[in-house]
């Protein structure tokens, strides 16, 4: 059975592969007669587009989008809501070369395995270009928990390669765009852009991590115990194209004693913790103090320097991959991140219901 859906109540249909005529996603089980605000898709869809910046991809693509039906007078329905985002800066003549390779980190070798067939171009359906349609649907789910329930996510660039910003705890969108790299550390991010744009002068490319703030979330939300919170926040990061690590609350939390994290009463008349070490969810449920998270990245496997690979012969050969590339994904990961985060927590909230 092919998995190309997530979620219960919420649920997220994804189509397309990256140098088809489009892609896009389809949402079902959003609520009836709820006023859709176009502007905030369009916005995170924006943040996710290649092309935004001279440290992504130079792939241009607008990143518009149809909305095909599901909407009647500015107003959900109640049927399925389909996102179309057409292909428009595809040139698949830079994949004409890896027709019989494999490239190293990459689905080629894994999709031909399972599937007995793959698309060379691109990387076709295991490529980051489905996640726009992701990013639409739950662009829709962000906007929704926000007007409904309050609840704001926000995330960041916290680290790219060796360069580690502070903490940041005034968190908005608007302090977060205010730089290419998504981090809202000024020092931090001039530092990130430098060493991003040197390795893509290189030929190479980084990895880093991305921190995440729901504020506002309720208590009693997550599904013990095969249905933990914290447990589908992995299962949703990880399904995100190049993710390998997710760390709920307090980063590495398995270097420390239990006197050091004693999450200790801090203000009466409400469950508040002095220092949240435990990120807001405990046993799998949200306790309605703040949630955080962080999300690792690895370096994309698209690089210009030459490498060695495998032909579909098994036979070790020289590789040098042409085409546009992201030298870093974290600042188009960000809208990513966190749309994929709202998608989960309003699954979870109707489900609770």
């Amino acid at each position: 059975m092919a998995r190309n859906s997530i979620g219960k109540q919420f649920v997220v249909t994804s189509f397309g592969e990256s140098h088809g005529p489009a892609v896009g996603s389809v949402v079902d089980g959003f609520p009836s007669n709820k006023v859709i605000d176009m502007d905030f898709i369009h916005y995170q869809m924006s943040r996710r587009r290649p092309g935004q910046s001279t440290i992504t991809t130079d792939r241009n693509e607008s990143d518009d989008f149809e909305i095909l039906s599901g909407i009647f007078e500015g107003k959900s329905t109640g049927a399925p809501i389909t996102f179309l985002i057409k292909n428009t800066n595809a040139q698949s003549k830079d994949y004409n070369h890896l027709k019989d390779i494999y490239r190293p980190g990459h689905a080629d070798y894994t999709y031909q395995a399972k599937y007995g067939i793959r698309d060379h171009n691109g990387g076709g359906r295991s490529s980051a270009r489905i996640t726009s349609g992701w990013v639409a649907a739950g662009a829709l789910a962000q906007s929704y928990l926000k007007q409904k329930y309050g609840i704001e996510i926000c995330a960041y660039t916290h680290s790219i390669g060796p360069i580690v910003a502070p903490q940041i705890e005034n968190l908005s969108h608007e302090i977060v765009d205010a730089h290419i790299t998504r981090c809202p550390h000024p020092n931090s991010a001039m530092e990130m852009e430098k060493l991003i744009n040197k390795l893509k002068a290189e030929g190479n490319s980084v990895g880093g991590k991305i921190k995440v703030r729901i504020r506002g979330l309720n208590a009693g939300i997550g599904e013990p115990v095969f249905g933990k919170l914290n447990a589908l926040l992995s299962f949703y990061m990880m399904s995100i194209n190049a993710v390998k690590s997710v760390e709920i609350g307090d980063e590495d939390l398995s270097t420390h004693f239990g006197a050091d994290l004693a999450d200790e009463p801090n203000i009466p008349g409400t469950f508040n913790t002095k220092y949240n070490h435990n990120a807001g969810i405990l046993g799998g449920i949200s306790s309605g103090e703040d949630i955080h998270f962080t999300v690792g990245f690895k370096p994309p496997s698209s690089i210009s320097t030459q490498q060695k690979a495998f032909n579909t012969n098994f036979e070790i050969v020289d590789l040098n991959i042409t085409g546009r590339h992201d030298p870093c994904v974290l600042p188009r990961a960000i809208p990513i991140v966190e749309t994929m985060t709202a998608a989960l927590l309003l699954d979870l909230i109707l489900e609770n219901q």
